[in-house]
C-alpha cells in the first residue's frame, strides 16, 4: 500500500549487559558489527540484515533479532 512502512529485522544489543568479546563481529557476513572501545557491540543499521547468526553466536545471549519500521 502506498505510504505504508516496511518492517525490516535488525539485531539489537542489550549494551549493558555486552562484554565485548567479538563472538558477533566474527559471524557477521555483513560486518555490521563492531566492537565499539573494548566496551561493548554496536550494530550499523545501514548493514544489519537481521539474519541472526550474531544473535546465535552470543555466549552471553544479549543480541536479540527485532523488527523496526524502515
Amino acid at each position: 500500500m502506498i505510504g505504508e512502512k516496511k518492517k525490516k529485522r535488525r539485531a539489537q544489543v542489550e549494551q549493558r549487559d555486552c562484554v565485548a568479546c567479538g563472538c558477533c563481529v566474527k559471524v557477521c557476513p555483513f560486518a555490521a558489527i563492531r566492537i565499539v572501545n573494548g566496551v561493548t557491540a554496536q550494530v550499523d543499521p545501514e548493514r544489519c540484515v537481521g539474519c541472526g547468526k550474531c544473535a546465535k553466536e552470543c555466549p552471553a545471549s544479549v543480541i536479540t533479532i527485532g523488527e523496526v519500521v524502515a
